[in-house]
């Protein structure tokens, strides 16, 4: 059993050392790209999918909005008697 705690070590200790020797910091090259007088506003500066997600977002905003209405609209008027 002690063995077996060893080894689980030694493998946790072997993937955080080498995680950290992985990352590479990218923070001036964002700096770079966000700073940048382009004319485009800060939300879309990061390319396709700010794009992307900047567009589902107005698209599932609107489409909740205009559900919200049709049916405060529905619910507004009364039902006929049959």
């Amino acid at each position: 059993m002690w063995r077996n705690v060893q080894a689980l070590r030694q493998i946790s200790q072997r993937t955080i050392s080498t995680a950290s020797r992985r990352l590479v910091n990218r923070v001036s090259e964002n700096q770079k790209i966000f700073q940048e007088d382009n004319g485009l506003p800060v939300h879309l500066k990061g390319g396709a999918k700010d794009s992307m997600l900047y567009r589902t977002t107005a698209g599932l905003t609107l489409f909740g909005t205009m559900y919200t209405v049709y049916y405060l609209l529905v619910s507004s008027m009364p039902k006929k008697p049959n």
